[in-house]
């Protein structure tokens, strides 16, 4: 069984080998996909080109879920160039520079910006690094670091944030109990979300990087970073900026697109057959609810920006194919991403995984390390699936089936947060996973170096995790598991500081 699910896993390994190898995104990508294409057809010619261009490609952009997504991105897109060229971003980072005066201030803003945003990761990743961007430019942030601030205060935080698509994507994982309450109790078990907050401030705080983090930053530090793009092969656009541009023509829209995309996931969750507040997010559809906001943002920041003359009615026009330009790297991405998970479904690689853990869980394994097993496996599913979702709509079920929807057993509720945490980790680190991609396209860094210079920063806290989990198998009290992950999260990173120091 172990060897049948390695190979339905190869797809997505190959391509993560080669993106790791050749620092080359598209190829690396593309090469897994006809690998998968291969596998399925039996090294058919004929059956190849169906399964990865009919099945996959066309298949994955037919999605609705993956179209809402797509649109939301070029909306996004569209409107964060108009506020470039409004001149609201730069006059947000001169004001950024009168009130924030030092890179760590930078740091610690991005993560409370993040932090804020807990609605949803894709809208976090691309709202947070459109309105950090010019403070980060202006303190001499990297753009490998300011992905990694992006992406680590994207999933980690809605993950345990029980407002969110996140918790509404749980709980609908979740036959037989209460998927709220259960997602709630839940949320002081997951150490990995935990531990990765602490490891953000402690980094930022202490101006302090480690392993290919500390080489970008060594590199870097002497030289204004500049703007990339996230493969490196494309030219951005360099519009023209107004130079009479206000930090309101940046907050503005800003804010208006965070309540816009609110009130937009809650009404489809009212669409859906919610009748009270709470069961709207829980029901809300996040793709189709981020459309709706950020179309209706965009009509108000062109008419705001037509009544305040910040820009004509023609520039806004120009603007929208420029921010639609600006986005088609990360749509390419996310297309092979999406592309690659269709041939790894199409392998059995769930269904394999799924029999392995349930094997396990029902086997003579002892039952307190359940937690843990589920943490690796959820970590390693993500990681070559790029989705954290369809793990959790993998190992949630199978959890849940190993306890009888016992509610009281509370050994249930931290092998259910070990799945959630397991799931985060893998979509944290994986090159093909969407929330990745788009942390690369928020801080317009190369995609390849913010996969490498994260990665060692999250294994770090998936270890402090996963002696957590180990302990909790055993202990089975948050009260004593959760101070003992921000102890020894802050520990781990003192002891590698001085490593440094010394090195």
């Amino acid at each position: 069984m172990f060897g049948q699910t390695l190979v339905s896993l190869l797809p997505p390994i190959i391509a993560i080998g080669l993106a790791l190898i050749t620092k080359e995104v598209y190829s690396s990508l593309f090469i897994g996909i006809l690998a998968g294409g291969l596998m399925y057809s039996h090294f058919s010619f004929a059956g190849t080109m169906e399964h990865v261009f009919v099945d996959g490609m066309i298949g994955s952009l037919s999605d609705g879920w993956n179209v809402g997504i797509l649109l939301f991105l070029v909306i996004l897109g569209a409107m964060v160039m108009l506020m470039n060229r409004a001149g609201g971003s730069a006059a947000f980072g001169r004001w950024a520079a009168a009130h924030v005066k030092s890179r760590r201030g930078a740091e610690l803003a991005t993560i409370a910006l993040g932090v804020l945003i807990f609605i949803d990761d894709y809208f976090n990743c691309l709202t947070v690094g459109s309105v950090m961007s010019p403070l980060a430019e202006r303190h001499g942030v990297t753009r490998a670091k300011l992905a990694y601030l992006i992406d680590a205060t994207a999933a980690p935080i809605c993950i345990i944030a029980p407002i969110s698509s996140w918790a509404a994507a749980v709980t609908g994982f979740v036959d037989g109990v209460n998927g709220l309450d259960l997602f709630i109790r839940a949320i002081p078990y997951n150490f990995y979300a935990v531990a990765t907050l602490v490891m953000l401030v402690t980094l930022a705080a202490g101006q302090f990087d480690y392993g290919p983090m500390r080489a970008v930053e060594m590199a870097e530090r002497l030289q204004h970073p500049r703007r990339a793009s996230i493969t490196g092969a494309e030219d951005l656009p360099n519009p023209p900026v107004r130079d009479n541009g206000k930090v309101i023509h940046l907050v503005l829209p800003i804010l208006v697109l965070i309540v816009s995309c609110v009130v937009g996931m809650i009404y489809t969750g009212y669409q859906n057959g919610a009748d009270s507040f709470v069961d709207a997010f829980a029901n809300s559809d996040a793709s189709v609810g981020l459309v709706y906001g950020s179309a209706a943002a965009l009509v108000i920041t062109i008419v705001f920006y037509l009544c305040t003359r910040a820009l004509t009615f023609s520039e806004c026009m120009n603007a929208i194919p420029e921010g639609f330009k600006a986005m088609v790297p990360a749509i390419l991405v996310l297309t092979f991403a999406w592309t690659l998970k269709a041939m790894t479904d199409s392998l059995g690689a769930a269904e394999n995984v799924a029999a392995l853990v349930n094997s396990a869980a029902h086997g003579g394994a002892i039952m307190s390390l359940l937690p843990a097993l589920v943490f690796v496996v959820g970590g390693f599913l993500a990681f070559a699936t790029g989705t954290s979702w369809g793990t959790f709509g993998i190992l949630i079920p199978i959890v849940v089936d190993v306890f009888g929807a016992n509610m009281g057993n509370e050994l249930m509720v931290i092998s259910i947060s070990a799945c959630m945490a397991g799931a985060v980790l893998g979509d944290h680190c994986s090159p093909i996973s969407d929330t990745t991609i788009m942390a690369s396209a928020g801080a317009q860094c190369n995609h390849v170096q913010h996969v490498s210079t994260q990665l060692p920063y999250a294994l770090t806290a998936a270890g402090v995790s996963l002696v957590c989990y180990v302990v909790a198998g055993f202990v089975r009290s948050w009260f004593v598991c959760l101070p003992l992950s921000v102890v020894l999260m802050v520990v781990t990173l003192l002891v590698v500081r001085a490593a440094e120091k010394r090195s």
